[in-house]
This record gives C-alpha cells, sequence and structure tokens, in this order.
C-alpha cells in the first residue's frame, strides 16, 4: 500500500458514497426491516418471553438486531459490485492508472460506513423503545468496534457473490442466511432453551459469542472468555473472506 493506494481509495469512497447520498432510502431501507423487528419482537412476543435476566426485552434482544441490520446492510454492497460489474464500470477502472485494490477498497469502506449509519438509526429507536445500558464511553468505543469488524468481515464476503453473481437476484440474495442466522443464536431466546442439536449449534456459532458480548457490555458484566472468542469469529471470518474476495476479483479482472 501506498500514497496512491489510499488517495484512489477515498476517490472511489466519495464516489460509492456520493450515490448513497443521492439514494438515502438505502440506508432506510437497510434500517426498516431490523427496526420493524425489534417493534415485533419487544411489543408482539417480547411479553411471553422468559430471558432469565432483569434486563428489558428491548436491551436483551438489540445486540442481535444491530447483527441482522449489518446483514441486511451488504446485500447492498454485493447489489452495487454487481452493477459496477455489469455496466462496465471495473473494466474502465482497469484502463486508468489507479491501485488495482483500490476498487475493492472503495466499495468496502462505503459498506462500513453506510452500516455504521443504519446502526445509530436502530440504537435511537432502541432508546425511544426503553433501552437503557450503564456503559461508559469506553464500552460504547467497544461495541462500535466490534460491530465494525463484523461488518468488515461480512462485506468482503458481499465481494464474492458480488463479482461471481449471474443475476441481481442471485448478488443480493446471499445475504438471506445470514439474516438468518441470529435466529439460531442467544438472540432472542436463551439457547439452553432449545433442542439439543439446534441448542450446540447456536452455542457455537459466531453470533452466540457476538451478541453475548455486545449484551454483557452493555449490562456492566463481566465478559469472561466470550470478547475473546467473538474476536477470533471475526477476524476468522475477515481472513477467509477476503482471501476468497482477491481471488474472485483476480479471476474475473487480470
Amino acid at each position: 500500500m501506498n500514497t496512491r493506494f489510499f488517495g484512489d481509495t477515498a476517490v472511489l469512497l466519495g464516489r460509492s458514497l456520493r450515490h448513497i447520498g443521492r439514494s438515502p432510502d438505502t440506508i432506510v431501507t437497510t434500517a426498516i426491516t431490523p427496526i420493524a423487528m425489534m417493534l415485533m419482537f419487544v411489543y408482539v412476543f417480547g411479553g411471553a418471553i422468559d430471558t432469565g435476566s432483569h434486563e428489558s426485552y428491548v436491551s436483551y434482544q438489540l445486540p442481535g438486531i444491530l447483527l441482522i441490520t449489518i446483514a441486511s446492510g451488504i446485500a447492498y454492497t454485493a447489489y452495487r459490485l454487481f452493477q459496477d460489474k455489469n455496466g462496465g464500470m471495473f473494466d474502465r477502472f482497469q484502463s486508468m492508472p489507479i491501485a488495482r485494490s483500490a476498487v475493492l477498497w472503495g466499495h468496502v469502506l462505503t459498506s462500513v460506513v453506510a452500516n455504521m449509519i443504519s446502526l445509530v438509526v436502530v440504537v435511537l429507536v432502541a432508546l425511544l423503545m426503553g433501552f437503557r445500558t450503564s456503559a461508559s464511553v469506553l464500552d460504547w468505543l467497544a461495541v462500535v468496534g466490534i460491530l465494525a469488524l463484523f461488518t468488515l468481515a461480512l462485506t468482503w464476503l458481499a465481494v464474492v457473490p458480488g463479482l461471481t453473481a449471474g443475476t441481481v437476484e442471485g448478488a443480493s440474495a446471499f445475504s438471506y442466511p445470514l439474516i438468518f442466522l441470529p435466529f439460531l443464536s442467544s438472540a432472542f431466546v436463551p439457547t439452553d432453551t432449545m433442542p439439543g442439536p439446534v441448542r450446540a449449534f447456536a452455542e457455537h456459532q459466531p453470533v452466540t459469542s457476538i451478541v453475548d458480548s455486545i449484551r454483557a457490555i452493555f449490562a456492566g458484566q463481566d465478559l469472561g472468555n466470550e470478547l475473546w472468542i467473538a474476536l477470533a469469529w471475526c477476524v476468522g471470518l475477515l481472513v477467509v473472506a477476503y482471501v476468497l474476495a482477491t481471488a474472485a476479483y483476480r479471476r474475473k479482472f487480470a
């Protein structure tokens, strides 16, 4: 990486952010579905769910809703990449004297910025619904760091279908399993209420450790080993996704 890479990435990041600025419905749409889920879980199911803790249900389920928000948001990254690929933008960039990796990094950083804005919207709605936390500024920074790392990992994963899918529907639909994953975790109910095989899966998949870490930080509880497990999952996913994405990019445009 050199100054040219950073300069080119900044220019391409600005280009993608301007596209989103002209179409803010992307961020609104990304946030609406998780907010609708949060309203449904809190006001329809919340009264019947025993979480075994003293915190309100809106506080209990918020970490899971934040992860669903990210999973919804990265679908647009795959969509934008697909549009640039099919519209010939990648070929045009290849003919210009710019750092090759800056093209992907521009899209990836745009996804991180857009998802952070959507997450702020969701947290503001949660505050209106009664979410409260004793988290300090450092605690909030830790939560932002975890969510940013998770967003980065899923965004690099979204690059793969964005570059390889044959249709726009195929590029966007890959995020559906990721949106469903929090439902098979500790996001909405304690895992010890689940049947054996489902419980085993729920307790050993990345979403549970990430949700439990964020929940413990918000509640001011002891994190134990959960934070390190969550970070290990995020870093592992990020490395695998980055390797797959850059390999797909080289195969497509080398």
